[in-house]
């Protein structure tokens, strides 16, 4: 109860009273339950490392026992940690064994479950495409053995696929459907989910007003039901609106009470995108120092967590604070981006590679001058 309300803390505290309880009494079954429990109580505060153990030692036990139903709940689990942390291989050989197993034994649910990770696995590459077909094949599950929450998740899901696509109506549409089945069931952490997603769908349509007035919703009801993850994503999601707005003070002052909350829950991938939007705000106002700082803090996050994807980021926006003073460290770092991009067949990997040859052809020009001039 405690974890659907949001208050992860709380419910961690009650599942290491359970698992100690369940290792006790040699409850096996028991024990994996409460492992998988606090693995994403734990992945929900961003605290993935120990998602990853709580998962593992929880898949041991279910294959000791030949439990296969827990089998696929746990590799579908660890699958969606490696996707978050942009490892795209580990993730989807996790996520298409766990889609066996549930097919394997007429499991529905963990089927539906397992497509709709596998379409945010592809969502993250960039295959918008591909992404979107998951999450419909999920949805028609959902809706097939009347799984309501189910059904809200992949229409939200294929509302950011959407927004990705810059096709806002299509995106604002399925975020009112989600939203509507999250107030219908009562789920007031969906509801406020659905509220700060159609924020964000409404940006690429440069509806500022309607960003911070659906966040804001957002961001009251995370508050009410102490879901302080998402809390903090919607401070940032109206930083983000501010510095649109041209208010940087104001973005800065959101993005600062974002990155508050990310360090408190000890959530280090929210800590790195709150520290990426502050260097983007201060690079905004001319002070590059203090914005090379927040995205060399960003970086080492995402290298201290294997994050590939927020390292691809981090090095790029790195490298344009260096294009005019420092090219040839700018070229360093911007490459490491389309390296990471290229591995992953991302769409954008030629165009941002053009880019960074543009960088190469002028500071070869330079030095052809230089040489000339001596």
């Amino acid at each position: 109860a405690y974890y659907s309300l949001g208050k992860a803390q709380e419910a961690i505290g009650y599942y290491e009273r359970a698992l100690a309880i369940a290792q006790e009494a040699g409850d096996r079954r028991g024990e994996g339950s409460h492992l998988g429990n606090l693995g994403g109580a734990y992945y929900s505060l961003g605290k993935v490392e120990k998602a990853i153990g709580n998962y593992e030692d929880g898949l041991a036990i279910a294959r000791e026992i030949g439990d296969r139903l827990a089998e696929g709940s746990h590799l579908g689990n660890l699958g969606s940690v490696y996707c978050d942390l942009g490892k795209v291989e580990e993730a989807i050989g996790y996520l298409e064994r766990a889609l066996d197993i549930a097919r394997e034994i007429g499991d529905r649910r963990g089927e539906g479950n397992a497509l709709g990770n596998l379409g945010s696995t592809y969502r993250n590459l960039g295959k918008v495409g591909e992404a979107i077909d998951y999450y419909q094949r999920a949805l028609a599950i959902a809706q097939e053995i009347g799984d309501r929450r189910g059904e809200e998740t992949q229409l939200g899901n294929l509302g950011l696929a959407y927004s990705d696509l810059e096709q806002a109506e299509a995106a604002i549409g399925y975020h009112e459907r989600a939203l509507a089945i999250a107030q219908e069931i009562g789920d007031r952490r969906g509801e406020g989910i659905a509220l700060g997603n159609l924020g964000s769908a409404h940006y690429s349509l440069e509806k500022m007003g309607e960003v911070i007035g659906y966040t804001k919703r957002g961001l009251a009801i995370a508050r009410e039901v102490g879901d302080r993850r998402n809390e903090g994503n919607w401070l940032g999601n109206l930083g983000r609106a501010y510095y649109s707005l041209g208010t940087v003070g104001e973005a800065i002052r959101y993005h600062r009470r974002a990155l508050a909350i990310s360090q408190e829950l000890g959530d280090r991938r929210g800590e790195s995108i709150d520290l990426l939007n502050l260097g983007l705000a201060y690079r905004a106002l001319g002070k590059v120092e203090e914005a090379i700082g927040y995205h060399e803090r960003a970086l080492a996050i995402s290298q201290e967590l294997g994050d590939r994807r927020g390292e691809g980021d981090h090095n790029w926006n790195l490298g344009l604070l260096y294009e005019e003073t420092d090219p040839a460290r700018a070229v360093e770092l911007m490459s490491v981006c389309v390296e990471y991009e290229r591995e992953i067949g991302h769409p954008d990997a030629e165009a941002d590679a053009e880019r960074v040859a543009r960088i190469q052809e002028k500071l070869a020009g330079g030095a052809q001058e230089a040489g000339q001039e001596e």
